[in-house]
C-alpha cells in the first residue's frame, strides 16, 4: 500500500538499460520507494527512463574507465575484474530510482485532488532535495568519490 492509503498493483515492466547499467524494474521500484498507488504505469516508466539517462550521463566517465579495463558490463562482471559488483549494481539502482522518486514527489499534487495531496505538496520540496541528494550520493559512490568535495581556492 503507499502512502495515499490506496494499494498498489505491482507492474511487472523492465525498462532496458545501456547493455553496461543494469536493466531497471518499475515493481522493484515500487516496492522499494513506495510512490501513490494513484501514477499511471507510463509516468513511472517515465520518471526511471530520464532518471536512468541523467545518472547514466554523470557516470559516462566511469563507464569508459571500467570498459577500457576491460568490464563489459556491471551486473555480469567477473568478480576478478569488479569484486564490488553487487554494490555497484544496488548503488546504480539507489541513483536512479532516488532520482527518479525526486522527480515524480512532485507530480502527486497534480495526480490527486484529496485534502491529503495539499498537504503533502508543501513537503514536496524537502523531499525532492533529500531524495536528489540520495541520488548524487549514490553516483558520487560509483565515481569513487566522497560524498562532498572541498577546493582549496
Amino acid at each position: 500500500m503507499s502512502f495515499s492509503g490506496k494499494p498498489t498493483t505491482l507492474v511487472e515492466q523492465t525498462i532496458e538499460n545501456d547493455g553496461f547499467w543494469p536493466a531497471l524494474s518499475v515493481a522493484e521500484f515500487q516496492k522499494a520507494y513506495r510512490l501513490p498507488a494513484e501514477y499511471l504505469v507510463e509516468l513511472l516508466a517515465d520518471g526511471i527512463t530520464t532518471a536512468m539517462g541523467e545518472v547514466n550521463a554523470d557516470l559516462a566517465r566511469r563507464k569508459a574507465a571500467w570498459l577500457r579495463a576491460g568490464i563489459e558490463a556491471v551486473a555480469t562482471a567477473d568478480s576478478q575484474a569488479l569484486p564490488e559488483r553487487a554494490h555497484y549494481v544496488a548503488t546504480y539502482k539507489r541513483a536512479v530510482y532516488c532520482r527518479a522518486k525526486a522527480h515524480l514527489l512532485p507530480q502527486f499534487a497534480t495526480v490527486n485532488r484529496r485534502p491529503e495531496a495539499a498537504n503533502l505538496a508543501k513537503e514536496i520540496p524537502e523531499t525532492r532535495e533529500l531524495f536528489l541528494a540520495f541520488s548524487q550520493q549514490a553516483v558520487r559512490a560509483i565515481q569513487g568519490r566522497g560524498r562532498i568535495t572541498a577546493v582549496l581556492l
